[in-house]
């Protein structure tokens, strides 16, 4: 289901089996896996949905529960935390760091990754107690973050590994 929108204008919809906001889209679908019922929901602008879940049979036990305000608040709250996790989970991947003892003080060593589809790189950086940058360089994408290679970019003279 595509959310995309001429000019942002959205349409609010409330009906038993579509409901949209100004920021999502909650769509009860058939289950392809069984005999049940799914909802998924979709972030405005976004290709595929945030949160597919399993939906509650109605009292004739054929068709969906119709949506509701109540119903749609809780998926637009647990989609919006599905998706801040993932925010979460994605920054501590390209975002790592380190604390390093060195002669000269302690040392924050951090290394920060570009995901770019072309060239994937990564940028390590050393930070003196104050939180000045001491040393940067670049490294592959790849680079296997650890306190012993830190170290031996300390040691070094922070010369690219």
């Amino acid at each position: 289901m595509s959310t995309n929108f001429p000019d942002d204008e959205v349409t609010i919809i409330q009906e038993p089996r579509l409901w949209r906001d100004e920021r999502w889209t909650a769509q009860v679908i058939k289950n392809e896996d069984d005999e049940g019922w799914a909802v998924a929901m979709t972030l405005h602008g976004e290709a595929e949905p945030a949160l597919v879940g399993p939906w509650t049979m109605g009292r004739d036990k054929k068709n969906p529960k119709p949506l509701d305000t109540a119903a749609f608040n809780t998926l637009v709250k647990t989609a919006s935390e599905v998706l801040r996790r993932h925010e979460q989970q994605l920054h501590a991947q390209l975002h790592k760091s380190l604390k390093l003892d060195t002669p000269d003080g302690r040392l924050e060593i951090l290394l920060d990754i570009v995901p770019d589809e072309d060239n994937p790189y990564a940028t390590m950086t050393a930070r003196d107690a104050q939180g000045e940058q001491v040393a940067q360089v670049r490294v592959p994408a790849n680079f296997k973050f650890n306190e012993a290679n830190a170290a031996k970019w300390v040691e070094n003279g922070f010369q690219r590994p």
